[in-house]
């Protein structure tokens, strides 16, 4: 590699420190108390917000 092509060392961990992995974040639900993301659907009961509740559907093994 050409000197004029190399990356120093403090510009390549620069360009990577935004690579880094978060952890995914989890809020217990209101009504039943399972974790759940936030803005989605609750998988135990099916919340959504206050007067929302989704009911799941039934999967076909068609």
């Amino acid at each position: 590699m050409l000197p004029c092509q190399r990356q120093t060392r403090t510009q390549g961990r620069n360009r990577r420190s935004h690579d880094a992995l978060t952890a995914r974040l989890s809020v217990t639900c209101p009504a039943c108390g399972s974790p759940k993301l936030p803005h989605a659907a609750c998988r135990e009961c099916g919340y959504v917000r206050p007067g929302l509740k989704v009911t799941p559907g039934r999967k076909s093994n068609d």
